[in-house]
C-alpha cells in the first residue's frame, strides 16, 4: 500500500457527531472527500436538506442525517438505536459534539454543570461504548474524540467545559488502554483557539482576544478546515499504531 493509500478512506462509513457547523462539518467535509459515506447528527441538523448533507452527496457519497439533543440521554439512546437500524455499521465515530456554558465557578448552577457534562463527556462515553462494540467484534475501528486545551489546562469561567474535557483526555486513553489489541485505535484532537461560534464571546472581548493572540506563536486563530488534515490521518491506516494519544491543533500554544 504506497502512502495516499494509507489515507483512502474509500467505502468506510464514518458518524460524525457536531456536524452542523465549525470544526465538526469541516470534519465530516475532509472524510467525504477521503472517501468515506457520512452519518451526521446535530442537535437541529436538517437532514440531507442540510449543508453537510449536500455537500456530501455532491461528492457522489451517501449521508444519513439525524438530529438529537445528547444532554438527553432517552433521546441518546434512541438515536443510537435509529442509526443501527437505518445506516450501514460504523467504521469511524468522531466525537465531536459539545456545548459550552460561561459563568464564574460561584455563580455556576446545578443546570449548567449538568448540561455540559451530560453533552460533553456522558453523552460522548455512551456512544464510544456503544457503537464500539460492533468495532470490537469486526476487530476494525477508529475513534476521534474532540478533546480541547482545557483537557490541560483549567479555564476561567467554564468549569463544566474544563472538567468535560479534562475527562475526554482521560477516557481518550482508558478506551484505548482496552480496545488497541482489539483493532481500534482510539485517539483525540484538541483544538486550541478556533473561530467558531463557541469563541465568539473571546473573540468579541478586546482584552482577552489580544491576550490570546499574543501567546499563539503562529498569531492567528486557527479555522475549521486547519482540523482536516489531522482528522483523516486518525480516521485512517496511516494512523493504525497511535492509541490514546492527544493531539494538539493549536498555532504552537501548548509548546510557548
Amino acid at each position: 500500500m504506497n502512502v495516499l493509500e494509507l489515507f483512502s478512506l474509500k467505502d468506510k462509513v464514518a458518524l460524525v457527531t457536531g456536524c452542523r457547523r465549525g470544526i465538526g462539518f469541516a470534519m465530516a467535509q475532509a472524510l467525504a472527500e477521503a472517501g468515506a459515506d457520512i452519518v451526521g447528527v446535530s442537535a437541529q441538523l436538517e437532514g440531507t436538506d442540510s449543508e453537510i448533507g449536500k455537500y456530501v452527496t455532491s461528492l457522489g457519497r451517501k449521508f444519513w442525517g439525524f438530529s438529537c439533543d445528547f444532554s438527553d440521554r432517552k433521546a441518546l439512546y434512541e438515536f443510537i438505536d435509529k442509526v443501527n437500524r437505518e445506516a450501514p455499521p460504523i467504521d469511524i465515530l468522531v466525537n465531536n459534539a459539545g456545548t459550552i456554558l460561561r459563568k464564574p465557578a460561584a455563580e455556576h448552577s446545578d443546570e449548567y454543570w449538568d448540561k455540559v457534562i451530560e453533552t460533553n463527556l456522558s453523552a460522548q462515553f455512551v456512544l464510544t461504548r456503544e457503537f464500539g462494540k460492533q468495532m470490537i467484534l469486526r476487530r476494525s475501528g477508529k475513534v476521534i474524540f474532540t478533546a480541547s486545551l482545557l483537557t490541560f489546562q483549567g479555564g476561567i469561567t467554564v468549569p463544566g467545559y474544563a472538567a468535560a474535557k479534562g475527562g475526554i483526555g482521560t477516557l481518550t486513553k482508558a478506551f484505548a488502554n482496552e480496545w488497541a489489541s482489539m483493532g481500534v485505535q482510539v485517539n483525540a484532537i484538541a483544538p486550541g483557539y478556533i473561530a467558531t461560534d463557541n469563541t465568539a464571546a473571546l473573540q468579541a472581548d478586546p482584552v482577552r482576544n489580544t491576550a490570546i493572540l499574543s501567546r499563539i506563536p503562529a498569531a492567528r486563530w486557527g479555522t475549521p478546515a486547519d482540523f482536516k488534515g489531522v482528522t483523516v490521518f486518525l480516521a485512517s491506516a496511516a494512523s493504525n499504531y497511535m492509541s490514546g494519544e492527544v493531539v494538539t491543533v493549536d498555532g504552537g500554544w501548548m509548546g510557548r
